[in-house]
């Protein structure tokens, strides 16, 4: 029985491509977005010198995966080449060094001179958005390449050459590369087979008392939570005063001290601020002292000249202060320090005060937890821990409290008895109440606080 299809159905582009063996489709302009390759381009050349304040948008922007052979242009495919040989070469990329290399290789007339170069510096709206625009061109090559494979199935059907095995082949390869060729594609998990022996081997380091998250700086809250491990958020919440900042610069530095790589973000404190804190609780110097004219004594003076190559020089932890107060700024100084010396522990100070992209029609709760999910995912992406500062209201609850405690893994509230009472019979006290803990039971830890200090300590210090 015949199964072909009457002539009287058959639609004249239907005919053309049974007859001519290729589909119109075929003879349409690729997908391709020649405004993105000029903006990624242009990132690249603006960002590419060490001493650019966007260079790290330069790194981000290679990270996507974007190479030479996904822009549509052939020019572009070009610049981008000659950028990365100068780049792989220890040079910064500007248009300068650029066209230098171009025209070492006989290319530079080819792409359109040295005009074309600046003309992309110029066009480029943000270099900031160079992560984006690649992606798009990379969409873009990836629709190209299904487009190709697909022809090559339709070109060897139509050819009518092998059997039915050696077509079915074809197709499968084809289809096999288009898939493994997907932007963001991920491989298969692990089975829990392959995670056993991993499991066991924590197990075992668990059971000998082998710490497996970094330290916050107090053995009782380390035994509880089992300090801070990677890919988890731990929020800090407390009313205004009561020392959340404080908490958390100690912890910071607590885990620095071990060899942990920190990254300090804070929204209300310059770096010099959070310098006088520091100081003050590694030297025991009134902080007063170190913000007021002439109440820095000798004996102090020589404690910060000690507490120079002794600690500062010493400590892997660094002081972010945005100049703005966005997500994504601090999300990227965040992903510089991975790819610098690494990333282990980062400190947002504080989350109410994180500036997300709105709408009209976004309210104040869903930007909030926009910024905690955010860090949620960067802790995951980067393989750190993140401590996220929360304030409380007047009643003692977490401002927008519901999105951040679905995100966090440890929710620790800060609470002074002398906050409100300062003739408490417990004044001097701090207690870490742990209202959420995936890893252990919710506890009340009590600590000392030496505010003139700045710094909390365990009880068995005081």
């Amino acid at each position: 029985m015949s199964t072909s299809i009457p002539a009287q159905h058959v639609s004249g582009d239907d005919r053309e491509q049974r007859e001519g063996g290729q589909s119109a489709v075929f003879t349409r302009v690729p997908p391709q977005d020649l405004d993105a390759e000029q903006s990624v381009i242009g990132s690249l050349l603006l960002s590419g010198s060490p001493a650019s304040a966007s260079h790290q948008f330069f790194a981000e922007t290679l990270d996507t995966g974007i190479v030479a052979e996904q822009y549509y242009r052939p020019a572009h495919e070009t610049i981008h080449r000659a950028i990365c040989k100068v780049h792989e070469a220890g040079e910064p990329v500007d248009p300068v060094t650029v066209a230098d290399e171009l025209t070492r290789a006989g290319q530079l007339a080819r792409v359109g001179g040295r005009s074309y170069l600046h003309a992309c510096v110029q066009a480029v709206p943000s270099a900031a958005s160079g992560p984006r625009y690649a992606e798009i061109v990379r969409a873009k090559a990836y629709r190209r390449a299904v487009i190709e494979s697909a022809q090559r199935i339709l070109e060897y059907a139509y050819s009518e050459a092998g059997d039915e095995d050696e077509v079915r082949d074809l197709v499968e390869q084809q289809l096999t590369e288009i898939i493994a060729g997907t932007p963001g594609l991920h491989q298969a998990p692990p089975a829990v087979g392959d995670l056993y022996l991993d499991f066991v081997a924590e197990t075992e380091d668990i059971q000998n008392g082998k710490n497996i998250g970094l330290t916050y700086g107090f053995p009782d809250l380390d035994m509880i939570t089992s300090g801070m491990r990677p890919g988890n958020v731990t929020v800090v919440a407390a009313q205004s005063g009561v020392g959340k900042s404080t908490f958390a610069l100690n912890a910071a530095v607590a885990a620095a001290k071990t060899g942990a790589r920190v990254m300090f973000s804070s929204l209300e404190m310059s770096g010099t601020e959070l310098m006088q804190k520091v100081a003050a609780a590694e030297g025991k110097i009134p902080l007063h002292h170190l913000t007021h004219q002439g109440a820095l004594t000798a004996e102090g003076w020589e404690t910060v000249r000690r507490l120079g190559p002794e600690l500062f020089q010493q400590l892997p932890l660094r002081v972010y202060r945005p100049d703005g107060a966005s997500l994504s700024d601090i999300a990227s100084a965040a992903r510089a320090c991975a790819r610098g010396d690494g990333l282990d522990l980062l400190v947002v100070d504080y989350l109410q005060l994180v500036e997300v992209e709105q709408s009209r029609s976004i309210t104040r709760e869903q930007a909030v937890a926009s910024v905690s999910r955010g860090l949620k995912n960067l802790s995951v992406q980067l393989g750190c821990h993140v401590i996220a500062l929360s304030q409380l209201n007047d009643d003692g609850l977490m401002r927008e409290s519901r999105a951040i405690k679905n995100d966090a893994s440890v929710v620790i509230k800060v609470e002074r008895p002398d906050a409100d009472e300062p003739e408490s019979p417990r004044a001097g006290e701090v207690d870490l109440v742990i209202e959420k803990n995936r890893f252990g039971p919710t506890a009340c830890v009590t600590v000392a606080a030496q505010l003139h200090y700045s710094r909390f300590v365990d009880m068995a210090q005081t």
